[in-house]
């Protein structure tokens, strides 16, 4: 029956992102949805992106495993979206409105030069592919526990199906898949709380030896691994390229983050319930796909997994987006061939998208648990790229040298630390901490005295 319906709603997604892609003959379209986008596609395509793997199987692991704490994963990312709203995003849209500006890394070269567009493309661009991993591994979990699917497999078939729509018109697909993709989700887990909060007993034990400020993996430090993340990720302020004006983007960014920290409670409700449900789960990331199998009536059961898998999948997009799109602009026209028409652009970013699917696909095999994955990307996003966007929009004269700089030493600061206190860090300077501070104040001194 599952199967049936997954199925279903797989070619129907399908069906609409190659109806919307119909009339892409550009890459401005394919790229920046011909910047376009009111408040409301901005908020669905936002939101789409950023409730994935992470936001629902992954936190409701974290939420199994460290209870109340849990919150921070997915309040942390809302916490983000408000600075992109009305610090960041902003900005950066009416630089990339005046400029012609189609990828991050467009603004990069303008501001520091090619040199800092590759190296900055270069690191995301490999750090991508373990986040869109990490969606498609949340997606074989929910496969495997329900219809018996390998792991393995059910990551491929949801890698062929988010490629397939996303190919055929880019963010304009991507928006108006992702407006289904939200209602499904928002639907989907709606129905499943009254069943799962029914059906706990004894909710002030399961929850009496967590705290909300910190757990054995995340808390409020969380807020420094993904606040920055969610701000500064290429993929996000990409899309952010799309909208029609600077004011669409503020609304729909900011309704995104007040609905991503609302949002978060749910992880930690269906993770609480997993734990006292099913205690021995072999893996934390099974808890909610778990939960959703068994107690709750099939009929919900059903639509709340159909909210998982679109969840995953609408980030997966985002994932391909990124990858695609700085691929085509940042290496292909950027290095390799200068010269190359719009059509050629756009081709190669189709290619991408699908090479892009199948690398993820295959980093399943690598990274063991969601978490993992994502962690490892936004680490090295937000080393990468804090110092040159931020300081590209507020504090430019460091010029090239300082952007160079501040990757460089950040990056090196964080893996020494990493290193020598085997991911320990100082008490709550993790070493992505230290590393972030050795990049800003590097920034901060070769701007001061250039």
């Amino acid at each position: 029956m599952f199967a049936a319906l997954l199925l279903l709603y797989a070619l129907a997604l399908i069906a609409l992102g190659i109806w919307a892609g119909r009339s892409v003959r550009h890459t401005s379209d394919f790229f920046v949805a011909g910047r376009s986008l009111g408040a409301g596609l901005i908020f669905a395509t936002f939101l789409a992106a950023n409730l994935g793997a992470g936001t629902t199987v992954g936190a409701t692991g974290y939420a199994y495993q460290d209870g109340l704490a849990a919150w921070w994963w997915d309040g942390s990312a809302g916490i983000g979206s408000l600075v992109l709203a009305f610090w960041v995003g902003p900005r950066i849209w009416r630089e990339a409105k005046r400029l012609g500006l189609l990828t991050v890394g467009d603004f990069l070269e303008h501001h520091f030069g090619r040199g800092v567009r590759a190296l900055g493309a270069f690191i995301v661009w490999a750090g991508s592919f373990a986040i869109l991993c990490g969606q498609l591994r949340g997606a074989g979990e929910v496969l495997e526990v329900v219809a018996g699917i390998p792991l393995n497999m059910g990551a491929f078939l949801a890698a062929a199906a988010t490629v397939a729509y996303f190919v055929a018109g880019g963010l304009m697909s991507a928006v108006r898949v992702n407006v289904v993709q939200v209602v499904v989700m928002l639907v989907g887990f709606g129905l499943a709380v009254p069943f799962v909060a029914g059906g706990t007993p004894s909710w002030s034990a399961v929850a009496q030896d967590t705290s909300f400020w910190r757990g054995s993996e995340v808390g409020w430090p969380t807020l420094f691994l993904l606040g920055p993340a969610f701000f500064l990720s290429p993929g996000l302020l990409q899309k952010g390229f799309g909208a029609q004006n600077a004011a669409a983007l503020r609304r729909g960014v900011a309704l995104n983050g007040v609905t991503l920290m609302v949002f978060a409670c749910l992880p930690v409700l269906f993770g609480l319930a997993a734990r006292a449900l099913f205690p021995d789960l072999p893996r934390r990331d099974m808890a909610m796909p778990a939960l959703f199998a068994e107690a709750v009536p099939p009929a919900v059961g059903a639509f709340a997994l159909l909210a998982v898998l679109s969840a995953e999948i609408s980030t997966a997009d985002a994932v391909l987006f990124m990858l695609a799109t700085s691929g085509a602009r940042d290496f292909y026209k950027g290095f390799l061939r200068p010269s190359a028409s719009d059509r050629d652009v756009l081709r190669v970013a189709r290619l991408l998208a699908v090479v892009g699917g199948l690398v993820g696909f295959g980093l399943t095999y690598v990274f063991d648990t969601i978490g993992d994955a994502l962690q490892f990307f936004y680490r090295l996003m937000t080393l990468t790229l804090a110092a040159p966007i931020l300081g590209g929009l507020f504090l430019p004269r460091a010029g090239r040298g300082g952007a160079l700089a501040a990757i460089l030493v950040g990056v090196v600061t964080y893996v020494t630390i990493e290193i020598m206190t085997q991911g320990a860090g100082y008490g709550w300077a993790a070493p992505h901490l230290i590393g972030l501070a050795a990049s800003a104040v590097t920034y901060l001194i070769l701007a001061i005295f250039n």
